[in-house]
């Protein structure tokens, strides 16, 4: 059974074993988390103009939202504020920067009524990370950047935590998703055929729980956890920041989620930067998880 634990306060070692075993935390906003919150926010509003973000989609041509969306969403990921920004939430989590490594911060939006479900703004459909070649013991965290509803945000999906499904993550490929699925994103629109990991057999998606954190409320999950993004018929667009971590001392000692069914290749553990200097993750270490051939799984324990 998924447990959801409220503002706990587990350490981070008891934290990660718990989120490894399929549990959910859900975190109040803190000022850390704030200060992220706010800084995305002062760049959406930037990019919007006069236009209030959460209803501009009723009043642009999708085109012209997609343009303001290719714009905003690298130019947040990239800014080195956000780095900084993160570092402070790391370490107010109790989490050991020496130990701590983690992707940078992506800004996320879910328009309503099926205005824009492609490409920049993609709507998810049941998946885990781990089809995308993330590693088992990676974590992600996600706070919704306004206010959300039940209509808007994320479910997950706890029966199949430790149950596998069909799926097509055999076809993914993290370094080929880098050189050409990434980088074409503005140019899905109307629909998106960029291969991508999906379920091969019906889901049954209840029961399903779905949380709702006030504005930077934060939400933390294992990356093996089966979720998706709601269909939103909320009248308003959902944006929403997250970020993924890592520990060392787990990705060395093969610690994390199961695999029940994740068969993609290669590894984002490039990605990922120590939380005191930036660092990457060892070159070694990183090639124990790195498989280049098709149909090879990605190691739950190196």
């Amino acid at each position: 059974m998924t447990a959801v634990y409220q503002d706990s306060p587990l350490p981070d070692d008891d934290r990660r074993t718990r989120l490894y075993a399929g549990d959910l935390f859900v975190f109040s906003p803190r000022p850390s988390v704030n200060a992220l919150r706010d800084f995305a926010r002062e760049r959406i509003a930037e990019a919007f103009g006069a236009l209030d973000p959460v209803t501009a989609q009723f009043h642009m041509p999708v085109e012209s939202y997609v343009a303001v969306l290719a714009k905003l969403k690298p130019a947040f990921i990239n800014h080195p504020r956000c780095k900084d920004l993160l570092q402070t939430i790391l370490a107010d989590f109790g989490c050991d920067l020496s130990r701590t490594y983690f992707d940078v911060p992506r800004l996320r939006s879910s328009t309503s009524g099926g205005y824009l479900t492609s490409g920049i703004a993609y709507a998810f459909h049941p998946h885990r990370d781990t089809w995308y070649s993330a590693p088992f013991s990676q974590l992600n965290w996600w706070f919704p950047v306004y206010e959300i509803e039940p209509s808007n945000g994320m479910a997950f999906h706890p029966g199949y935590w430790s149950q596998g499904v069909a799926n097509s993550s055999r076809i993914y490929n993290y370094a080929e998703w880098n050189a050409h699925g990434r980088k074409e994103a503005a140019k899905h629109i109307l629909t998106d055929t960029r291969p991508q990991p999906r379920a091969e057999e019906p889901l049954e998606l209840d029961p399903q729980i779905r949380l709702v954190p006030p504005p930077g409320g934060l939400i933390m999950f294992s990356g093996a956890q089966m979720h998706s993004t709601v269909p939103n018929t909320s009248g308003k667009t959902r944006f929403s920041i997250d970020f993924r971590l890592v520990n060392i001392d787990d990705v060395r000692a093969g610690r994390g989620a199961a695999n029940v069914d994740s068969a993609c290749t290669g590894t984002t553990l490039r990605d990922y930067l120590r939380g005191t200097d930036l660092a990457h993750l060892p070159d070694d270490l990183v090639a124990r998880y790195d498989t280049p051939s098709r149909g090879v799984a990605v190691p739950s324990h190196p």
